[in-house]
């Protein structure tokens, strides 16, 4: 039986079908979607553009006359719906992913959407295709954010094993992995049910030898503690770190049920700044109540903030959030001006900060891409390379580079 796994959204997903083939014991897993008898769709519901997509796909993969099952966030959102009109041969939750052999087998429709309380206790031990490997460390939110949904399909905040995890990073080392991506529905609250911390588990995972470099997904402003501070100097910690604070104005934050202030969210990015890091977030235009004396302010406030990397986007509302309830609406057109606008004044910045802190890059290459190879650097910034050596997942050291402002460009 032939299966073909389309993963879309976030890191998180992508472990998560990662796992769903090393479960699948029963299923030959190919790389073409036309080569499948069955197609696995990992879907994403963070937006509605989200749920387009996926509605999309699954649909094209029905005109292919391939049977779909779908699991993913969309399949606690969406899976029901899209089952009952017979768009699917079969749902199940992420919690299920054991059972993969006897989805996959069977013969009758079927809708198992499991809990939202499960652990995943297996590893990986491998990935394809993969320079870097991602490792799920947790899983679920307990904030509730106004505009969210994402608790409500993916739970309440728990930690996976911390053994398990070290020892999934010494059997991917082993393998051959050295770069490490720590991904979850919210990482930065790991630990809070076990009485341990993010900043100690990485401690301990900068311990294992032969682990060069960890990447982190989004932490919030709130979860950067002292055992977190302890790390900061380790050689093995990219430069690079991504906290959400998905607005720059208070009254919008107070308004989207956020924890962070923003007064305290300029005084941690100025000092992580002043210790080398590039800094991203996320950020939301565009939210209901966003009014142009808000804006005015917020975008006063966003040029004080020293972001090299921006995740932004158009409010998307989302059924069952309370922010979906909220009647002042912003226009669509208004929203994409101020989105671009951001998006400009973090593009500058980036440019400022790698003219600013122009040292040796340390680079994971990826890939070759028609002239280029590509791979990022301790900055997650983009390099592309001129070689005539193959580079593809090689470490390399760069001295000498142009900064343009899509990547960096040398030769090696």
């Amino acid at each position: 039986m032939r299966v073909y796994i389309k993963t879309f959204g976030c890191r998180t997903n992508i472990y998560d079908s990662e796992l769903i083939k090393q479960y699948a014991s029963d299923a030959e897993i190919v790389e073409n979607e036309k080569d499948a008898d069955i197609i696995i769709v990992n879907s994403c519901t963070v937006t509605n553009g989200a749920d387009f997509d996926c509605r999309n796909y699954i649909h094209h993969a029905k005109a292919l006359d391939k049977k779909v099952i779908m699991t993913g966030c969309g399949a606690i959102s969406r899976g029901k719906e899209l089952y009952d009109n017979g768009d699917l041969f079969g749902v199940f939750g992420m919690s299920q992913k054991k059972d993969i052999n006897k989805f996959i087998n069977s013969k009758a429709p079927f809708y198992d959407i499991g809990n939202l309380q499960n652990v995943d206790e297996n590893a990986l031990n491998s990935y394809n295709d993969k320079t870097k490997a991602f490792i799920k460390i947790q899983e679920g939110c307990n904030f509730k954010c106004s505009y969210c949904i994402i608790p409500s399909v993916r739970g309440k905040s728990r930690s996976m094993n911390e053994e398990s995890i070290i020892s999934e990073v010494s059997s991917l080392i082993d393998n051959g992995f050295s770069e490490f991506v720590l991904t979850g529905t919210n990482i930065g609250s790991y630990g809070n049910d076990t009485n341990s911390t993010l900043g100690k588990l990485l401690g301990k995972l900068g311990n294992i030898k032969g682990l060069k470099r960890i990447r982190l997904g989004s932490l919030e402003p709130s979860q950067i503690d002292d055992s977190f501070k302890e790390i900061l100097n380790e050689s093995w910690l990219e430069r690079h770190l991504h906290i959400a604070i998905q607005h720059t104005s208070q009254k919008m934050l107070n308004i989207m049920r956020r924890r962070n202030k923003f007064s305290s969210d300029l005084e941690l990015f100025t000092w992580l700044n002043e210790l080398g890091f590039a800094l991203g977030t996320d950020f939301i235009v565009g939210h209901p109540g966003e009014s142009e004396e808000i804006w005015d302010e917020a975008l006063e406030n966003f040029k004080k903030m020293p972001l090299t990397h921006l995740h932004a986007f158009v409010y998307s509302k989302r059924e069952n959030t309370h922010s979906a309830t909220l009647n002042d609406n912003i226009n669509g057109t208004v929203s994409k001006e101020r989105l671009k606008l951001i998006k400009k004044i973090t593009e500058n910045n980036c440019v400022e900060f790698r003219n600013k802190h122009k040292k040796p890059l340390e680079i994971l290459v990826e890939r070759l891409k028609g002239d280029y190879y590509e791979g990022y650097d301790q900055y997650y910034i983009k390099s592309r390379i001129k070689s005539n050596k193959n580079l593809a997942k090689k470490w390399i050291k760069v001295d000498d580079y142009d900064i343009e402002n899509e990547a960096n460009y040398c030769k090696f």
